[in-house]
């Protein structure tokens, strides 16, 4: 895929406090170590590290796609007892040097998962 014309900014942003990811209920993912991406006319995206989601809630697929500014994305479906979201997860395993600070982490569709931030008291 070709792109016309300039880049979109792109920022990524630690997001403060504690980001839990539910589905149907359930939490799948939950860190104080979340990043925000913003981009374009894009809705925030939210990235969790690996090592804070919930792995048994996770199944690579092989469903693929590209970004010319972020690279390649692999996907994950999330699975619950009784509740399947394909493909709600994805993540970019080799990310463009623009982005490498989404290496290791996964995002959310928002349509599929329920976002809730929590403050950190200090």
């Amino acid at each position: 895929m070709k792109s016309s014309g300039p880049s979109p900014v792109i920022t990524i942003a630690e997001q403060p406090g504690c980001l839990l990811v539910k589905f149907h209920g359930i939490q799948v993912a939950a860190s104080s170590r979340a990043l925000v991406m913003l981009e374009a006319n894009y809705p925030p995206v939210y990235y969790v590290p690996r090592e804070d989601i919930d792995e048994k809630y996770y199944a690579r697929t092989d469903h693929t796609s590209y970004c010319p500014y972020k690279g390649d994305a692999s996907y994950f479906s999330l699975q619950v007892p009784g509740h399947e979201g394909a493909n709600a997860v994805w993540s970019y395993e080799n990310p463009k040097v623009s982005v490498r600070q989404i290496e290791n982490y996964v995002a959310f569709y928002p349509d599929q998962v329920t976002f809730e931030l929590l403050e950190i008291e200090e």
